[in-house]
């Protein structure tokens, strides 16, 4: 075999085997990032979901505030009527 052919080959070898390792790491690393931002999205719905409850039991205690107050006001129109 040629010396230059020989030496062409190796540098193909070379070359390929570089490449492969360089898209074995992209491909690692493009894998850990897409964990990482899906633990993201994950606290973030778990923080949406958590403000959505919050907000529920704020209207639930807003109405029994409501109905308290109209209560209280129902009582002191009855005293102030003297019934």
């Amino acid at each position: 075999m040629n010396d230059a052919v020989l030496v062409a080959l190796i540098g193909l070898l070379g070359s390929g085997v570089g490449s492969l390792c360089g898209v074995l790491a992209s491909s690692r690393l493009t894998q850990y990032r897409l964990e990482q931002l899906e633990k993201k999205v994950q606290a973030h719905n778990n923080l949406i979901e958590r403000t959505y409850q919050l907000e529920e039991r704020t209207e639930l205690q807003e109405e029994k505030i409501r109905v308290a107050n109209h209560r209280i006001d129902d009582l002191e129109d009855f005293h102030k009527g003297g019934k």
